[in-house]
């Protein structure tokens, strides 16, 4: 459900680093969903990458080149994904659940595919490139320490957020959805090593990149610490 389908990006890890790269060759002529060929993934997969596809759609919100039309699609999608994906967590045959996943995942997809993404794409990317982490668990589990970090600087991003998910602490809200459809929600669950706290850091800060918050070093080896031992997310 990630929605990469609807892209013209890919990514590629070599020597440890992953890196993307953004060409038409990329992006299917079509796209074709049908429901019937999602009835058998996995409940674990269809929750892991619904929560990578609502990634998308959270840093499309205050992405640099984010504008009222892909707010508008971003938010729908997390909408559609909240409301599907402990569904088919309960029960993985829901037919309206999945189709419900589909156009998340579709919408998740154009998100990402319009507009440029920061901090949590980065340390996902990081963090999978460097300990060859499982992709979806990995988005899965940072996303909501990526939105905590970020909140501070986003304040009319996390009001639709509040809005659509229906809480007054969004970051939590995700990660009690991960623990809800039962996804793992520590990094060490999923293959990082302890000392990889501070490899990830730095490699995280080596390379400059736009984020709405500036990118300061404790603060960012304190979400990675988090997200390493599986706590809630912190502002």
């Amino acid at each position: 459900y990630a929605g990469s389908e609807m892209t013209p990006i890919l990514g590629e890890t070599k020597d440890g680093v992953k890196v993307t790269q953004s060409s038409p060759k990329v992006l299917p002529e079509v796209v074709i969903y049908d429901v019937d060929l999602t009835m058998t993934l996995p409940a674990s997969l269809s929750g892991t990458s619904g929560m990578n596809a609502i990634a998308h759609a959270v840093e499309a919100l205050y992405a640099r080149e984010s504008n009222p039309v892909i707010n508008l699609m971003a938010t729908e999608a997390i909408g559609a994904l909240v409301s599907a994906l402990p569904v088919i967590a309960g029960n993985p045959h829901d037919r309206d659940a999945r189709s419900e996943a589909l156009y998340g995942a579709w919408l998740c997809g154009i998100c990402l595919g319009s507009v440029g993404m920061a901090l949590h794409h980065k340390l996902c990317h990081t963090l999978g490139g460097s300990f060859d982490l499982p992709h979806a668990e990995t988005h899965t589990i940072v996303l909501p320490h990526a939105l905590a970090y970020n909140a501070p600087a986003v304040p009319a991003v996390m009001q639709t957020l509040r809005a659509v998910l229906k809480t007054d602490d969004p970051a939590i809200a995700l990660y009690d959805l991960a623990g809800r459809i039962g996804a793992k929600r520590a990094l060490s669950e999923i293959g990082m090593p302890s000392e990889g706290i501070d490899i990830a850091t730095d490699r995280a800060l080596a390379n400059p990149y736009w984020n709405p918050r500036a990118l300061e070093r404790e603060p960012i080896r304190a979400l990675i610490a988090r997200a390493y031992a599986g706590e809630p997310p912190q502002a």
